[in-house]
């Protein structure tokens, strides 16, 4: 009985040991401590699935601090898909052969800015929290995303029909296209 009990014990002094082993690693240099921001971390980031971004808003008027948020949450969404999509069709647009090369890597960039401000409309808020400051002030911490594939399919049907244009008639090669798309959105999950 005595040997069970020292067994326990000892398991207990191991697992503590551990346990508090493992969160003293952890630890923040003294006068440090963490922040916890909401609508924050790893689930907000964005994916090859998703674009993710997230913002906060500050202001003593509450609709305005959300606002605020959320157009800087818009427009740093809108700047990582527009890299994107420039990548995708800079490399797209290299990988085939165009005569008129100049005006359709013109007509993609006009096609690339019509795309990300239809898209902009698709965002989906997917976390929201608003606090209040010691000072009075409202804050709102606001995640959004936007699917890839609804970003692909409107490209997509803007191309058909710059493909159709007679000028320009560009062969146009979906599965391609959403080839180096998706190695871009995979490059992306890597950062």
């Amino acid at each position: 009985m005595k040997t069970r009990i020292n067994h326990y014990l000892l398991s207990v002094l191991v697992i503590s040991f551990a346990v508090f082993g493992c969160k003293s690693k952890q630890k923040l240099p003294k006068g440090e401590e963490e922040v916890i921001i909401p609508c924050s971390g790893p689930e907000y980031r964005t994916d090859k699935k998703t674009f993710r971004s997230n913002s906060v808003g500050e202001s003593y008027d509450q609709v305005t601090s959300k606002k605020k948020a959320l157009s800087n949450a818009r427009a740093e969404i809108a700047s990582s898909i527009q890299t994107t999509v420039k990548a995708v069709t800079d490399n797209y647009v290299n990988s085939r052969e165009f005569n008129n090369r100049e005006e359709v890597e013109e007509k993609y960039e006009g096609l690339n800015r019509e795309v990300v401000n239809q898209e902009l409309n698709g965002i989906t808020t997917i976390c929201e929290k608003l606090v209040r400051t010691q000072e009075g002030k409202y804050k709102t911490y606001i995640a959004i995303e936007l699917s890839t594939n609804d970003l692909l399919e409107s490209y997509t049907d803007r191309m058909n029909k710059l493909s159709q244009n007679e000028r320009l008639r560009i062969d146009y090669d979906y599965e391609k296209f959403k080839e180096t798309f998706n190695q871009e959105m995979e490059k992306m999950e890597q950062r």
